[in-house]
């Protein structure tokens, strides 16, 4: 009987990316498997898993608040829904087994599959473990992590160090660093730094520059490539609407990240586990501002790993707004650091890893 897989997961381009990375190496390693994507209605999951070739199925689950609320109780009921779909399609895929990279996505479909002694295998990419995963653990048979010392939260003969999948396309960029540069209408003598806050954005990135336009513009040899994110674009070129800045880039997204990261001399970044995870395998050097609205304050513990080696500068969210740019700046002009900084983050790189989680998930099903 043909082998199926389920992936489960979603919610942001932490999960996603890397969930698809792994169906990749699949197909590769066995091209007649049959791979079906599980995630959440209405979020980002169910436009980016079909534009990658695969079918996705969506779920009406969503997080619980962490206060009292009626959404709460709302939440409970359509989780109640997700176990009884999950259950349904279980039945009529029929997978082999269940991969779970982690958000609230992956919990029904995961627990359901566990309780019909189908193999369940977790993909943890940060340092700190989000609740679901948590959960999960305890049925599952693989936990596939990014970080050492992962014990603390899961039983360690489950533990495997695979390092966190990234898009394949960042590896191998066919541009150098000048042509790169060009795309971006940048002379090739000038350094650049990128400031990368996510699809949506983020806020405090995005006011830090706004906080510090004078200073961009005495730098002129410094040029910024700046995303703002689709939610804050147009508030922010109306606000720019009558400053004339030519070594400020300002775009809504970015959708060549291989020639951002190929142009950038520093990356300005939250601290995702699947960015940092970017940032090492390019060896790039980078500063990262962790967002404080994300659950057990994971990126904090991300960037904290990170800069406790000297692989990256941290910088609060709370400081962002007054240091951020003028470190920034001070930073890409010392190529000492610069060098250090990329020397250094290179130690958190792991290449294979979707190859690996891919062989644990080959090998759970055999």
């Amino acid at each position: 009987m043909k082998n199926r897989i389920i992936i489960s997961g979603g919610g942001t381009g932490g999960h996603i990316y890397p969930a698809i990375a792994i169906a990749n190496e699949l197909k590769r390693q066995n091209p007649d498997l049959e791979i079906l994507f599980v995630g959440a209605k209405e979020k980002m999951e169910m436009q980016i898993v079909p534009k990658a070739g695969y079918d996705i199925v969506g779920l009406p689950v969503r997080g619980l608040q962490r206060k009292i609320t009626f959404r709460n109780f709302i939440t409970i009921w359509q989780l109640f829904i997700s176990l009884i779909k999950s259950y349904r399609l279980i039945n009529k895929f029929k997978p082999s087994a269940v991969v779970g990279v982690g958000g609230y996505a992956s919990a029904p479909i995961s627990y359901i599959a566990s309780l019909k002694n189908i193999p369940v295998i977790l993909q943890e990419q940060n340092s700190y473990p989000g609740i679901t995963n948590k959960i999960l653990s305890k049925r599952a048979k693989k936990i596939c992590v990014a970080y050492n010392d992962m014990e603390r939260f899961f039983e360690e003969k489950k533990l495997v160090l695979t390092g966190n999948p990234i898009r394949q396309d960042l590896l191998h960029i066919e541009q150098n660093k000048e042509d790169a540069k060009k795309y971006f209408d940048i002379e090739a003598d000038k350094k650049i730094i990128s400031i990368i806050g996510g699809s949506l954005g983020a806020r405090s990135l995005n006011e830090s520059v706004l906080a510090a336009i004078d200073l961009i513009g005495k730098n002129k040899d410094i040029h910024i490539i700046w995303q703002t994110g689709s939610y804050y674009y147009n508030e922010i070129t109306e606000r720019m609407s009558n400053m004339n800045i030519p070594n400020l880039h300002v775009y809504k997204y970015l959708d060549r990240m291989d020639l951002v990261y190929k142009a950038s001399d520093l990356i300005v970044s939250r601290a995702g586990a699947c960015s940092i995870s970017e940032l090492a395998l390019i060896e790039k050097s980078a500063i990262l501002v962790p967002s404080p609205n994300v659950s057990e304050d994971h990126q904090t513990k991300n960037a904290t790993a990170l800069s406790s080696k000297g692989a990256a500068i941290l910088i609060k969210d709370s400081d962002a707004k007054e240091q951020l740019i003028s470190t920034a700046i001070e930073t890409v002009l010392d190529e000492d650091k610069l060098i250090s900084l990329s020397t250094k983050i290179k130690e958190f790189a792991m290449k294979d890893s979707a190859k690996e989680i891919s062989e644990i998930i080959i090998n759970e099903i055999k």
